[in-house]
């Protein structure tokens, strides 16, 4: 079977390992990054089936990052869920950062799984 890599993209240090150990139970391959600096060379790198991205991040603004990544050719393939508690998908549309999804904080385990099972099947 081939197991599918999530990386998850969070500050917020619990946020980050619940989603990490719910997504890890279910099977999932998940590494975990704490900060916007290191996105995108993680993402050339191990290249995940599917990226959960904050929008805030304390170094930089997720649908910045979000936005390179879809405007590199060897990365925009790479399905990309943004995840924020006080911005919606209109915040995403006026940053142009073409996410493929939207999760927003908090969220139930189940919202969580369908999200990512929808672009890693």
């Amino acid at each position: 079977m081939n197991m599918k890599k999530v990386l998850v993209v969070d500050d917020d240090r619990d946020i980050r390992e619940i989603m990490m150990m719910i997504l890890e139970d279910e099977g999932y391959v998940v590494s975990g990054l704490d900060n916007g600096s290191a996105v995108i060379a993680t993402v050339r790198e191990t290249r995940p089936d599917v990226l959960l991205l904050d929008v805030q991040l304390g170094d930089r603004d997720g649908r910045d990052i979000c936005r390179e990544l879809k405007d590199t050719p060897n990365t925009h393939d790479i399905p990309i869920i943004m995840v924020s508690a006080t911005h919606g998908w209109s915040a995403l549309r006026d940053k142009n950062c073409h996410a493929n999804d939207f999760l927003a904080k908090p969220f139930d385990v189940a919202e969580l799984l369908s999200h990512v099972k929808r672009f890693a099947a």
